[in-house]
C-alpha cells in the first residue's frame, strides 16, 4: 500500500515539490512559534498526543485489547476481543497521525516533497525497539517509544554537530537497530517465553 500510494503521489506531482504559496491558519496551529522561547506548537502537539495515547494504552480496556492482539491474536479472539476491529482502528489512527505529521511538515517547510520521508520506516522501527517494544508484539509503551525517538533524534543532531558525513547516520541507525534487536530477542527468550 505504501508503494502504491507513493507511486500515485509521484505520478500526480511529476516528482517535483509542491509549494505552499501563502500562510494558512494551519501553519500557526500546527507549527507556529510559541513566544520567544524558540519552541513551536508542534512540540505541544507531540507532548499532548503522547500523553493521550499513553493514557489510552495503559488505562483503558482498548489498550489492553491492543496488547492482547499484539501478543497473540488467537488468544485475544478466544477472549472475545474483536481482533480485526482493533487492527483496523490502530492502522486508522496510525494513518491519521501520519497525515498530521505531513501537515506539520508542510506548515514548517511550506513545501511538499513527494520523496520526503523515504527510508524513515527503519528509524521508526528503531525508535520503537530502542524504547522497549518487543518485535514479537504484546509489550511496549508510548513513553518508551517517545524516549527511543528522542534518542534517535539526538543521534542525528549529535552526528551533525560532530560534522560526520551524512551517510554515517544510516550506518549508526543500522548498528543501533541490530544491537537493540539482539537485546530484544534475548529478553523475549529469557523472560517472556520462560516466564
Amino acid at each position: 500500500m505504501m508503494m502504491f500510494l507513493r507511486g500515485i503521489l509521484l505520478a500526480v506531482t511529476g516528482g517535483f515539490p509542491v509549494r505552499l504559496e501563502r500562510d494558512h491558519w494551519l501553519t500557526y496551529v500546527l507549527n507556529g512559534p510559541i513566544g520567544d522561547m524558540g519552541l513551536r506548537t508542534s512540540a505541544i502537539w507531540l507532548l499532548v498526543l503522547t500523553a493521550i495515547f499513553a493514557f489510552i494504552l495503559d488505562w483503558t480496556p482498548y489498550g489492553n485489547w491492543t496488547y492482547a492482539v499484539g501478543a497473540s491474536s488467537n488468544t485475544a479472539r478466544e477472549l472475545g476481543v474483536s481482533v480485526s476491529k482493533v487492527k483496523l482502528t490502530n492502522f486508522g489512527i496510525s494513518s491519521l497521525l501520519a497525515g498530521l505529521a505531513g501537515l506539520m511538515a508542510l506548515s514548517r517547510f511550506r513545501v511538499v516533497d513527494p520523496t520526503l520521508g523515504q527510508g524513515l520506516e527503519l528509524e521508526t522501527i528503531t525508535s520503537a525497539v530502542l524504547g522497549g517494544c518487543l518485535l514479537s508484539g504484546g509489550y511496549g509503551s508510548i513513553s518508551g517509544t517517545f524516549l527511543g525517538a528522542f534518542l534517535i533524534a539526538m543521534t542525528r543532531v549529535g552526528l551533525v554537530l560532530a560534522q560526520a558525513p551524512a551517510y554515517w547516520y544510516s550506518a549508526f541507525i543500522g548498528i543501533i537497530l541490530i544491537i537493540a534487536t539482539v537485546i530484544n530477542l534475548f529478553i523475549v527468550k529469557k523472560y517472556v517465553t520462560s516466564g
